[in-house]
């Protein structure tokens, strides 16, 4: 399955994700019709992004007593029929990541539809922190940075001895 993925220690918190998604989801550029968000804490000095992981075992799939979420059979992305959500907001408080928010205009639950299949976040990101990959290879893509992290950072790792 894919997902979006974020490369942390890439991001430059441009914003420009939220843009190209509020955009891409209302036709304007209000920070509450993002599906993805940049969290800048000037005193940590960190920058996190977070978007919908779209979980295989999907809470707010499974709590929702309308039935308006289902896994779309193409992308795979968990995504919201807007037409047969009741606005009840039990996915919302279901979602272990706080993916899932409230639209209060259209009064429905939103989330990350991977822009069906074409998510413009990822085109748009001047930094390159964001990735659309099947999971597998983006865990396996993170497993070997944080080894060569490890290996160049670690005492073990003496390298090559020299006379």
């Amino acid at each position: 399955m894919k997902v979006v993925f974020v490369e942390h220690n890439r991001c430059l918190a441009c914003r420009n994700c939220e843009r190209v998604c509020s955009f891409q989801e209302a036709g304007g550029f209000k920070s509450e019709n993002t599906n993805i968000w940049v969290q800048i804490d000037m005193d940590q000095r960190t920058i996190f992004t977070l978007t919908c992981l779209q979980c295989d075992v999907a809470a707010c799939l499974n709590i929702c007593p309308a039935n308006a979420i289902r896994r779309d059979p193409h992308t795979g992305a968990v995504v919201v029929d807007e037409k047969l959500c009741v606005g009840c907001r039990m996915c919302v408080f279901a979602c272990p990541f706080g993916c899932m928010h409230f639209e209060n205009l259209q009064h429905v639950a939103a989330k990350c539809d991977l822009c069906g299949g074409d998510p413009k976040c990822v085109k748009n990101c001047m930094a390159g922190a964001l990735h659309y990959a099947d999971i597998n290879y983006l865990a396996n893509m993170k497993r070997k940075k944080v080894d060569q992290t490890f290996a160049k950072t670690s005492p073990l790792h003496e390298g090559p001895h020299r006379s």
